[in-house]
């Protein structure tokens, strides 16, 4: 009998926790929000309906755009006149080509261009960099191009033609030194690309923890009601506040360390520790990954530690 409670009940489970991947969730009225599937690497994605346009959150990679290009279409027979990138990452980038060819205007801020100069080559020259890289193992990549924003600004651009305001804002250095956030202030909804997540989706390579636990106290204020993070599901204020808490404990883990002038091998030695106390709090464990080595190895380099042995 237990085993086929159990059963049942894992038929009935597994649909739902994956029922929301690839599907069109109303965030509020001509607000909508899609989960990306992790398992192709596919970034969260939003749009906004306005009286006489379409403006999407995020590119995607190519192979995103394709399943989110019909999800606007579903929902609304006006074009895709502005799509944002929150930064410059593959997965919220590389998919310009697509939404460009639509006519769609690419927006980013200024930093984030920059970024893009210095690490996505494809388009730029220069030595092979990221975009090469990704297109020798992805062939939605490889068959595309990479397409830069051209519509910038370097700290804020609002949209609003009377019944819905778009803010876009750049509020310091996070996940990126160009990230940016779209914020609907009447609504209360924050689309964070991956400045916020709600999992274990932390790619910390070109961040800075300390700034990003600043920018995000900057963003609490905004007062959202609900956050359309870059990874996860949707949720709501406890997003920006877990987020920022799991790098507060991180940093108080490794400072520790520093402290006690433990060697890089013993910093790695201690991740397990580090990890399993960082979980003792219900409100961050969902962040904690399965490798916690990157996040370590981050915060402990801005702390002037060393790298940590392989």
């Amino acid at each position: 009998m237990k085993s086929a409670y159990l059963l049942l009940a894992a038929l009935f489970s597994a649909p739902f926790v994956s029922a929301q991947i690839n599907t069109i969730q109303t965030v509020a009225p001509d607000v909508y929000f899609n989960e990306g599937d992790p398992r192709h690497g596919h970034s969260n994605n939003g749009w906004i309906v306005f009286d006489d346009f379409v403006l999407v959150v995020d590119a995607n990679y190519p192979s995103g755009a394709r399943i989110v290009m019909p999800q606007v279409a579903a929902t609304t027979d006006k074009p895709v006149r502005f799509v944002f990138n929150t930064h410059h990452h593959a997965d919220h980038a590389y998919g310009n080509q697509l939404w460009a060819d639509k006519g769609a205007t690419l927006v980013a801020t200024t930093a984030m261009l920059e970024e893009m100069k210095k690490v996505e080559t494809g388009y730029f020259g220069s030595e092979p960099g990221r975009w090469e890289a990704s297109a020798k193992v992805r062939p939605d990549v490889a068959e595309t191009k990479l397409k830069p924003p051209t519509m910038l600004f370097p700290k804020d651009l609002f949209l609003d033609d009377g019944h819905h305001r778009v803010e876009l804002h750049f509020f310091g250095v996070g996940h990126t030194k160009g990230d940016a956030y779209a914020w609907l202030p009447k609504e209360k909804i924050l689309f964070t690309g991956d400045a916020c997540v709600n999992g274990p989706h932390n790619n910390v390579a070109d961040g800075d923890v300390a700034e990003w636990i600043k920018t995000l106290e900057i963003v609490k204020q905004l007062g959202a009601e609900k956050v359309c993070p870059g990874h996860g599901p949707m949720g709501g204020p406890e997003i920006i506040a877990d987020q920022q808490a799991y790098f507060i404990a991180l940093e108080r883990e490794v400072k520790a360390l520093v402290d006690a002038h433990k060697s890089p091998a013993d910093v790695k030695a201690a991740l397990p520790a580090i990890a399993a106390s960082i979980k003792q709090d219900a409100h961050v464990a969902r962040y904690v990954p399965a490798n916690l080595t990157a996040h370590v190895q981050k915060v402990y380099s801005e702390m002037g530690g060393g790298l940590l042995p392989k």
